[in-house]
Protein backbone atom coordinates (compact mmCIF):
# COMPACT_ATOMS: atom_id res chain seq x y z
CA UNK A 1 0.00 0.00 0.00
CA UNK A 2 1.05 3.56 -0.69
CA UNK A 3 0.50 6.30 1.87
CA UNK A 4 0.67 10.04 2.10
CA UNK A 5 1.16 12.12 5.25
CA UNK A 6 -0.46 15.52 5.75
CA UNK A 7 1.46 17.38 8.44
CA UNK A 8 4.98 16.39 9.43
CA UNK A 9 5.53 17.59 12.95
CA UNK A 10 6.19 15.10 15.74
CA UNK A 11 3.12 12.98 14.97
CA UNK A 12 3.80 12.86 11.24
CA UNK A 13 7.32 11.63 11.92
CA UNK A 14 6.01 8.99 14.36
CA UNK A 15 3.47 7.72 11.82
CA UNK A 16 6.15 7.60 9.12
CA UNK A 17 8.43 5.55 11.36
CA UNK A 18 5.57 3.16 12.22
CA UNK A 19 4.96 2.46 8.52
CA UNK A 20 8.65 1.66 8.09
CA UNK A 21 8.83 -0.60 11.14
CA UNK A 22 5.71 -2.61 10.32
CA UNK A 23 6.27 -2.88 6.59
CA UNK A 24 2.58 -2.26 5.94
CA UNK A 25 3.43 -0.22 2.87
CA UNK A 26 5.38 2.80 1.74
CA UNK A 27 5.06 6.52 2.41
CA UNK A 28 5.39 8.14 -1.02
CA UNK A 29 4.35 11.75 -0.41
CA UNK A 30 4.38 14.19 2.51
CA UNK A 31 2.94 17.67 2.78
CA UNK A 32 4.40 19.74 5.60
CA UNK A 33 3.21 22.97 7.16
CA UNK A 34 5.72 25.78 7.68
CA UNK A 35 8.94 24.47 9.22
CA UNK A 36 7.96 20.78 9.21
CA UNK A 37 11.16 18.79 8.47
CA UNK A 38 9.86 16.91 5.41
CA UNK A 39 12.41 14.71 3.61
CA UNK A 40 13.12 16.36 0.26
CA UNK A 41 12.53 13.20 -1.78
CA UNK A 42 8.98 12.91 -0.36
CA UNK A 43 7.97 16.58 -0.24
CA UNK A 44 4.94 17.73 -2.21
CA UNK A 45 3.75 21.31 -2.58
CA UNK A 46 0.08 20.91 -1.64
CA UNK A 47 -2.45 18.73 0.12
CA UNK A 48 -4.15 18.22 -3.24
CA UNK A 49 -0.98 16.65 -4.60
CA UNK A 50 -1.64 13.81 -2.17
CA UNK A 51 -5.43 13.69 -2.35
CA UNK A 52 -5.54 13.80 -6.16
CA UNK A 53 -2.92 11.10 -6.64
CA UNK A 54 -4.82 7.92 -7.62
CA UNK A 55 -1.86 5.72 -6.67
CA UNK A 56 -2.06 6.72 -2.99
CA UNK A 57 -4.30 4.38 -1.00
CA UNK A 58 -4.37 6.03 2.42
CA UNK A 59 -3.37 9.16 4.29
CA UNK A 60 -2.23 9.97 7.80
CA UNK A 61 -3.67 13.30 8.92
CA UNK A 62 -1.27 14.82 11.47
CA UNK A 63 -2.32 18.46 11.55
CA UNK A 64 -3.19 21.00 14.20
CA UNK A 65 -6.58 20.24 15.73
CA UNK A 66 -8.44 22.91 13.77
CA UNK A 67 -7.68 21.17 10.46
CA UNK A 68 -8.65 17.62 11.39
CA UNK A 69 -12.31 17.83 10.41
CA UNK A 70 -11.66 19.68 7.14
CA UNK A 71 -8.82 17.40 6.05
CA UNK A 72 -10.74 14.26 6.93
CA UNK A 73 -13.74 15.31 4.85
CA UNK A 74 -11.53 16.28 1.92
CA UNK A 75 -9.66 12.97 2.06
CA UNK A 76 -12.88 10.95 2.24
CA UNK A 77 -14.27 12.78 -0.76
CA UNK A 78 -11.01 12.05 -2.58
CA UNK A 79 -11.48 8.33 -1.94
CA UNK A 80 -8.67 7.82 0.55
CA UNK A 81 -8.47 5.58 3.60
CA UNK A 82 -7.64 7.70 6.64
CA UNK A 83 -5.92 7.52 10.00
CA UNK A 84 -6.42 10.91 11.65
CA UNK A 85 -4.97 12.11 14.93
CA UNK A 86 -7.26 13.02 17.79
CA UNK A 87 -9.36 15.03 18.39
CA UNK A 88 -11.51 14.19 15.35
CA UNK A 89 -13.09 17.67 15.49
CA UNK A 90 -13.68 20.46 17.99
CA UNK A 91 -17.00 18.90 19.07
CA UNK A 92 -19.47 16.08 18.44
CA UNK A 93 -21.34 18.06 15.80
CA UNK A 94 -18.15 18.16 13.76
CA UNK A 95 -17.80 14.38 13.99
CA UNK A 96 -21.40 13.93 12.90
CA UNK A 97 -20.63 15.96 9.78
CA UNK A 98 -17.64 13.74 9.10
CA UNK A 99 -19.74 10.59 9.52
CA UNK A 100 -22.23 11.80 6.91
CA UNK A 101 -19.42 11.95 4.36
CA UNK A 102 -17.94 8.68 5.59
CA UNK A 103 -21.25 6.90 5.01
CA UNK A 104 -21.01 7.75 1.31
CA UNK A 105 -17.29 7.14 0.89
CA UNK A 106 -16.99 3.44 1.80
CA UNK A 107 -13.44 3.99 3.04
CA UNK A 108 -11.65 3.19 6.29
CA UNK A 109 -11.72 6.05 8.80
CA UNK A 110 -9.69 5.43 11.93
CA UNK A 111 -8.68 7.80 14.71
CA UNK A 112 -5.37 7.85 16.53
CA UNK A 113 -6.19 6.82 20.08
CA UNK A 114 -2.86 5.09 20.52
CA UNK A 115 -3.10 4.72 24.31
CA UNK A 116 -5.52 1.81 23.88
CA UNK A 117 -2.75 0.06 21.91
CA UNK A 118 -0.11 0.25 24.65
CA UNK A 119 0.85 -3.20 25.88
CA UNK A 120 -0.70 -2.70 29.32
CA UNK A 121 -3.99 -1.41 27.86
CA UNK A 122 -4.18 -4.38 25.49
CA UNK A 123 -3.72 -6.71 28.46
CA UNK A 124 -6.38 -4.86 30.46
CA UNK A 125 -8.91 -5.18 27.64
CA UNK A 126 -8.11 -8.90 27.39
CA UNK A 127 -8.80 -9.36 31.11
CA UNK A 128 -12.10 -7.49 30.84
CA UNK A 129 -13.17 -9.55 27.82
CA UNK A 130 -12.31 -12.85 29.53
CA UNK A 131 -14.75 -11.97 32.30
CA UNK A 132 -13.06 -13.92 35.11
CA UNK A 133 -12.87 -10.79 37.27
CA UNK A 134 -16.51 -9.89 36.71
CA UNK A 135 -17.91 -6.60 35.49
CA UNK A 136 -16.22 -3.25 36.06
CA UNK A 137 -17.56 -1.35 39.07
CA UNK A 138 -15.50 1.83 38.92
CA UNK A 139 -12.45 3.43 37.34
CA UNK A 140 -10.15 6.26 38.30
CA UNK A 141 -7.75 7.95 35.90
CA UNK A 142 -5.12 10.63 36.50
CA UNK A 143 -3.12 12.04 33.61
CA UNK A 144 -0.96 15.08 34.14
CA UNK A 145 2.04 16.90 32.75
CA UNK A 146 3.79 20.20 33.23
CA UNK A 147 4.46 22.86 30.62
CA UNK A 148 6.58 26.01 30.74
CA UNK A 149 6.42 29.47 29.19
CA UNK A 150 7.45 28.06 25.81
CA UNK A 151 4.00 26.45 25.64
CA UNK A 152 2.47 29.91 25.29
CA UNK A 153 4.04 30.33 21.85
CA UNK A 154 2.81 27.01 20.45
CA UNK A 155 -0.40 26.33 18.54
CA UNK A 156 -1.75 24.39 21.53
CA UNK A 157 -2.09 27.70 23.42
CA UNK A 158 -4.29 29.18 20.68
CA UNK A 159 -7.95 28.16 21.11
CA UNK A 160 -8.64 28.82 17.42
CA UNK A 161 -6.12 26.12 16.51
CA UNK A 162 -6.38 23.79 19.51
CA UNK A 163 -10.12 23.96 20.27
CA UNK A 164 -9.47 23.41 23.96
CA UNK A 165 -6.76 22.73 26.47
CA UNK A 166 -5.50 19.73 28.39
CA UNK A 167 -8.75 17.76 28.02
CA UNK A 168 -8.44 17.68 24.21
CA UNK A 169 -4.69 17.18 24.44
CA UNK A 170 -4.32 14.38 27.00
CA UNK A 171 -7.54 13.87 28.92
CA UNK A 172 -9.24 12.59 25.77
CA UNK A 173 -6.92 9.58 25.84
CA UNK A 174 -7.92 8.65 29.39
CA UNK A 175 -11.59 9.11 28.57
CA UNK A 176 -11.16 6.88 25.53
CA UNK A 177 -9.58 4.22 27.75
CA UNK A 178 -12.52 4.46 30.17
CA UNK A 179 -14.98 3.89 27.35
CA UNK A 180 -12.83 1.28 25.61
CA UNK A 181 -12.78 -0.81 28.78
CA UNK A 182 -16.13 0.04 30.39
CA UNK A 183 -18.54 1.33 27.75
CA UNK A 184 -20.52 4.54 27.48
CA UNK A 185 -21.45 7.22 29.98
CA UNK A 186 -24.66 9.25 30.07
CA UNK A 187 -24.06 11.32 33.19
CA UNK A 188 -21.30 13.91 33.53
CA UNK A 189 -20.19 16.29 36.26
CA UNK A 190 -17.08 18.42 35.90
CA UNK A 191 -15.04 21.39 37.00
CA UNK A 192 -13.03 23.02 34.22
CA UNK A 193 -10.58 25.82 34.94
CA UNK A 194 -7.42 27.62 33.99
CA UNK A 195 -5.97 28.13 37.42
CA UNK A 196 -2.34 28.78 36.60
CA UNK A 197 -1.67 29.70 32.96
CA UNK A 198 -4.86 31.78 32.59
CA UNK A 199 -5.17 31.32 28.82
CA UNK A 200 -8.74 32.07 27.66
CA UNK A 201 -10.28 29.00 26.06
CA UNK A 202 -7.36 26.75 27.08
CA UNK A 203 -8.11 24.93 30.32
CA UNK A 204 -5.18 23.66 32.34
CA UNK A 205 -7.13 21.62 34.87
CA UNK A 206 -10.18 19.33 34.65
CA UNK A 207 -11.83 17.25 37.35
CA UNK A 208 -14.66 15.15 35.90
CA UNK A 209 -17.00 12.38 37.02
CA UNK A 210 -18.81 10.03 34.65
CA UNK A 211 -21.48 7.40 35.19
CA UNK A 212 -23.52 4.94 33.19
CA UNK A 213 -26.98 5.24 34.73
CA UNK A 214 -28.01 1.77 33.56
CA UNK A 215 -25.06 -0.22 34.88
CA UNK A 216 -23.95 2.11 37.69
CA UNK A 217 -20.34 2.05 36.48
CA UNK A 218 -18.66 5.29 37.53
CA UNK A 219 -15.31 6.85 36.68
CA UNK A 220 -13.34 9.87 37.77
CA UNK A 221 -10.79 11.77 35.69
CA UNK A 222 -8.19 14.35 36.61
CA UNK A 223 -6.57 15.87 33.53
CA UNK A 224 -4.03 18.62 34.15
CA UNK A 225 -1.03 20.47 32.81
CA UNK A 226 -0.08 21.84 36.19
CA UNK A 227 1.25 18.48 37.37
CA UNK A 228 4.85 19.39 38.08
CA UNK A 229 5.76 15.71 38.16
CA UNK A 230 4.37 13.89 35.10
CA UNK A 231 1.84 11.22 36.03
CA UNK A 232 -0.21 8.50 34.38
CA UNK A 233 -2.40 6.25 36.52
CA UNK A 234 -5.44 4.14 35.64
CA UNK A 235 -7.26 2.02 38.23
CA UNK A 236 -10.02 -0.43 37.25
CA UNK A 237 -11.89 -2.26 40.02
CA UNK A 238 -14.13 -5.17 39.17
CA UNK A 239 -16.41 -7.53 41.07
CA UNK A 240 -13.70 -10.15 41.64
CA UNK A 241 -10.45 -8.28 41.22
CA UNK A 242 -8.69 -5.18 40.04
CA UNK A 243 -6.13 -3.78 37.62
CA UNK A 244 -3.85 -0.83 38.39
CA UNK A 245 -1.68 0.69 35.69
CA UNK A 246 0.96 3.17 36.79
CA UNK A 247 3.27 4.83 34.29
CA UNK A 248 3.22 4.91 30.51
CA UNK A 249 6.11 3.95 28.28
CA UNK A 250 6.94 6.88 25.99
CA UNK A 251 9.97 7.97 24.02
CA UNK A 252 10.76 10.61 26.65
CA UNK A 253 10.18 8.25 29.60
CA UNK A 254 8.46 11.18 31.33
CA UNK A 255 5.78 9.01 32.91
CA UNK A 256 7.97 6.26 34.29
CA UNK A 257 7.80 2.52 33.71
CA UNK A 258 4.53 1.12 32.33
CA UNK A 259 3.63 -1.30 35.14
CA UNK A 260 0.37 -3.21 35.31
CA UNK A 261 -0.69 -4.89 38.56
CA UNK A 262 -3.54 -7.40 38.59
CA UNK A 263 -5.10 -9.27 41.54
CA UNK A 264 -8.12 -11.37 42.42
CA UNK A 265 -10.28 -10.68 45.44
CA UNK A 266 -10.49 -13.06 48.35
CA UNK A 267 -13.75 -14.05 49.98
CA UNK A 268 -12.88 -12.42 53.31
CA UNK A 269 -11.12 -9.28 54.41
CA UNK A 270 -8.65 -8.07 53.46
CA UNK A 271 -9.99 -8.51 49.95
CA UNK A 272 -6.48 -8.68 48.50
CA UNK A 273 -2.92 -8.21 49.68
CA UNK A 274 0.16 -6.88 47.99
CA UNK A 275 1.69 -10.36 48.04
CA UNK A 276 -1.15 -11.75 45.92
CA UNK A 277 -0.73 -9.26 43.11
CA UNK A 278 0.87 -10.13 39.80
CA UNK A 279 2.91 -7.43 38.15
CA UNK A 280 4.07 -6.96 34.57
CA UNK A 281 6.22 -4.15 33.23
CA UNK A 282 6.02 -3.22 29.56
CA UNK A 283 9.48 -2.07 28.53
CA UNK A 284 8.76 -1.04 24.95
CA UNK A 285 6.10 1.20 23.44
CA UNK A 286 4.70 -0.69 20.45
CA UNK A 287 1.43 1.24 20.34
CA UNK A 288 2.26 3.11 17.14
CA UNK A 289 3.21 -0.04 15.26
CA UNK A 290 0.16 -1.92 16.58
CA UNK A 291 -2.10 0.93 15.51
CA UNK A 292 -0.55 1.12 12.04
CA UNK A 293 -0.98 -2.62 11.58
CA UNK A 294 -4.65 -2.45 12.58
CA UNK A 295 -5.16 0.37 10.07
CA UNK A 296 -3.53 -1.62 7.27
CA UNK A 297 -5.40 -4.82 8.12
CA UNK A 298 -8.69 -2.94 8.11
CA UNK A 299 -7.91 -1.56 4.64
CA UNK A 300 -6.95 -5.00 3.32
CA UNK A 301 -9.86 -6.98 4.78
CA UNK A 302 -12.58 -4.33 4.84
CA UNK A 303 -13.46 -5.42 8.38
CA UNK A 304 -12.46 -3.50 11.52
CA UNK A 305 -10.35 -5.51 13.93
CA UNK A 306 -12.51 -4.42 16.83
CA UNK A 307 -9.92 -2.51 18.81
CA UNK A 308 -9.25 0.38 16.46
CA UNK A 309 -10.66 3.85 16.94
CA UNK A 310 -13.56 4.05 14.50
CA UNK A 311 -15.66 7.17 13.97
CA UNK A 312 -18.50 5.97 16.18
CA UNK A 313 -16.12 5.54 19.12
CA UNK A 314 -14.74 9.01 18.40
CA UNK A 315 -18.26 10.47 18.30
CA UNK A 316 -19.14 8.97 21.65
CA UNK A 317 -15.97 10.34 23.23
CA UNK A 318 -16.63 13.80 21.82
CA UNK A 319 -20.20 13.82 23.15
CA UNK A 320 -18.85 13.30 26.63
CA UNK A 321 -16.18 15.96 26.12
CA UNK A 322 -18.90 18.36 24.99
CA UNK A 323 -20.73 17.62 28.23
CA UNK A 324 -17.58 18.33 30.28
CA UNK A 325 -17.04 21.68 28.60
CA UNK A 326 -20.74 22.48 28.97
CA UNK A 327 -20.38 22.26 32.75
CA UNK A 328 -18.19 25.36 32.57
CA UNK A 329 -20.75 27.13 30.40
CA UNK A 330 -23.77 26.04 32.47
CA UNK A 331 -25.47 24.37 29.49
CA UNK A 332 -25.12 20.82 30.71
CA UNK A 333 -28.83 19.88 30.91
CA UNK A 334 -29.19 20.13 27.14
CA UNK A 335 -26.18 17.91 26.66
CA UNK A 336 -27.50 15.38 29.15
CA UNK A 337 -30.59 15.11 26.98
CA UNK A 338 -28.46 14.62 23.92
CA UNK A 339 -26.36 11.91 25.52
CA UNK A 340 -29.45 10.11 26.73
CA UNK A 341 -31.15 10.33 23.34
CA UNK A 342 -28.80 7.67 21.90
CA UNK A 343 -28.33 9.57 18.65
CA UNK A 344 -26.08 6.80 17.30
CA UNK A 345 -29.00 5.45 15.31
Amino acid sequence: MRFGIIGYGKMGEIRHEAVKKTGIGEVVAIYGFGPDPVPEDLRVDSVDAILNDPTIDGVFICCVNSLNQEMTIRALKAGKHILCEKPPAFNAAGVEEIRKVEAQANKVLMYGFNHRHHGAAVKMRQIVDEGDHGRILWMRGRYGKSVDENYLSTWRADPKLAGGGILLDQGIHMLDLFMYLGGEFDEVQAMVSSIYWNIPGIEDNVFAMFRNSKTGLAASLHSTMVQWRHLFSLEVFMERGYMVLNGLKTSSNSYGAEQLVVARNRSHAPAATWAEESSETFETDTSWEREAQIFADWIRTGAPEGHGGDSLSALRVMRVIDAVYAQEKHTAPQLYSRLNADADA
